[in-house]
């Protein structure tokens, strides 16, 4: 319970301080978002956590303060992840900031004590720098993996995203790189764990829904791996 209370107290105190710095106008409105979709493969930072897998999204924002929760959960195996993530980040003129608490449904929800619960609590900074964005995360308590002296490892990854356009396609290549030894990305050291290229066409209906069909390719060069992917969804 040490662990979740002193999480609970860095989410308060950042809605604390961002309440602080914007204040409301009368004309300020709550946008909310929801959608879902269907993905031939869950691939994540390189590694392969499932098949056919079914991901809903559901999500409010206000002046650049955002609360998700995404999930994920696969439809042909059993034994394919299960998934829920929450998420409240920040975002002003590019930088942006934030906390998600990943859960995965091996354990209770509820089970909070180290070494026994399946959440795992992480931190990211990021940088959009207009022709590529940089995003370091970083974990920082619950059920995170060991480095090689079989410590904490505090895993991190680090991820570049470069959007582009071409041919009517909306593309987007992207490397993510993991700094350190750590069992939660099975890596001994500084490792390249995805290179990725993704196209997407984005088919609006009446104007308001929104139906994303994407394929790409994923690479892990680490593990030796490499996926075609491919998913649609439906988004308001």
């Amino acid at each position: 319970m040490k662990t979740i209370s002193k999480v609970g107290s860095i989410v308060i105190g950042l809605v604390t301080i961002l309440s602080v710095s914007t204040p409301l106008c009368a004309q300020d409105k709550v946008e909310a978002n929801l959608g879902v979709d269907l993905v031939n493969q869950y691939i994540w930072r390189g590694q392969d956590l499932g098949n056919v897998s079914l991901q809903p999204t559901l999500g409010v924002s206000w002046k650049g303060l955002s609360l998700s929760a995404w999930g994920s959960v696969g439809i042909t195996r059993a034994e394919d992840t299960k998934e829920l993530d929450i998420t409240l980040s920040y975002s002003t003129k590019g930088f942006t900031v934030g906390l998600t608490d990943y859960w995965f449904s091996n354990g209770s929800y509820f089970q909070y004590k180290s070494g026994k619960t399946t959440h795992i609590w992480e931190g990211f900074v990021g940088y959009d720098f207009k022709y590529f964005t940089a995003t370091w995360y970083t974990n920082f308590a619950g059920d995170d993996g060991l480095n090689n002296s079989l410590n904490r490892a505090y895993s991190s990854y680090i991820e570049l995203k470069a959007p582009f356009r071409l041919a009517k396609l909306d593309w987007e290549g992207s490397v993510g790189i993991v700094p350190w030894a750590t069992t939660i990305y099975g890596t001994t050291g500084f490792a390249c764990t995805s290179v990725g290229l993704k196209a997407t066409k984005d088919f609006v209906i009446k104007e308001k829904y929104h139906l994303p069909i994407f394929v790409g390719l994923n690479a892990n060069p680490d593990s030796g791996k490499m996926y075609l992917l491919c998913g649609l969804g439906f988004h308001l």
